[in-house]
């Protein structure tokens, strides 16, 4: 898939999720579940290449080398790879963007920064410069007002998408569909994020959300399995109570199905 089958996504009528991946083999799990989108989020490279946690540790070079590793795993499926550090001026942008292209990647999700004028020129930049990259822009504003008007501007600017960090209820993203009435928005549900309730898919899809990542789910679940699995090694001497993948499924795991395969036909059983 490419870009132009991401944009696809995040104009059609439906909700997409896009779960957390970080390696080829969790890549290949995700698509042998049958997700159509896939998501490499710095949370995820910090904790399981740098073992820090998410404080902008991984650049964009980092990122770009793990995405590399994984494309190959994913059989076209498209993937998003966030970008937290090392594009301050739109050049930075530009150049990452491209880095991102050639390693593979279909979207970035971008961060902004405390001057919403300087975020809005990095995104006219990579609109101009980087068509072949889905633009996702993050916007944190202080509260309700700014993050609609950071939102708005980014949007101006060029991105394909939206991606208000810290809302998450229906009335904050009420308002800003009002706002931005036809501009796709993008939620994260991170295992960090708190709130009053979750919406389910079609509330989101009502208030204009397209895409939902979900960036360390998977990620906190391999490790809980780990840790159960070294406990028991350490405790009993072996791991043999402990819910695991067969060791003959794990052999066919990069036997993927080409990407036009009806996905979710063809799964491993975890």
């Amino acid at each position: 898939m490419t870009a132009a089958d991401l944009r696809a996504m995040l104009v059609a009528d439906h909700l997409t999720h896009a779960p957390g991946v970080w390696d080829p083999a969790s890549a290949a799990l995700a698509v042998r579940a049958g997700h159509r989108a896939v998501h490499l989020s710095g949370a995820a490279i910090s904790a399981t290449m740098l073992g820090r946690p998410d404080l902008g540790f991984a650049p964009a070079t980092q990122i770009a080398d793990r995405a590399a590793t994984l494309v190959p795993a994913l059989g076209g499926v498209p993937l998003l790879a966030d970008a937290d550090v090392g594009y301050d001026r739109p050049e930075n942008a530009v150049w990452t963007a491209l880095a991102y292209q050639r390693a593979g990647i279909s979207g970035i999700c971008l961060d902004d920064g405390a001057d919403a004028d300087r975020s809005a020129a990095r995104i006219a930049a990579l609109a101009e410069q980087a068509p072949g990259v889905v633009l996702i822009a993050r916007a944190r504003g202080r509260g309700l007002d700014e993050t609609i008007e950071r939102c708005r501007a980014y949007a101006a600017a060029g991105a394909d998408a939206v991606f208000p960090a810290d809302l998450h209820e229906a009335d904050e993203l009420g308002p800003l569909r009002a706002a931005l009435p036809g501009v796709p928005l993008v939620v994260s549900r991170s295992e960090a994020a708190t709130g009053r309730g979750r919406l389910t898919g079609t509330e989101l899809a009502g208030l204009g959300v397209r895409l939902v990542l979900h960036p360390l789910a998977a990620v906190l679940a391999a490790l809980r399995a780990a840790s159960l699995a070294y406990r028991a090694i350490a405790e009993e001497g072996d791991a043999e109570r402990i819910d695991r993948m067969p060791p003959a499924a794990l052999t066919t795991l990069f036997d993927r199905p080409a990407a036009t395969a009806d996905r979710g036909t063809d799964k491993i059983d975890t």
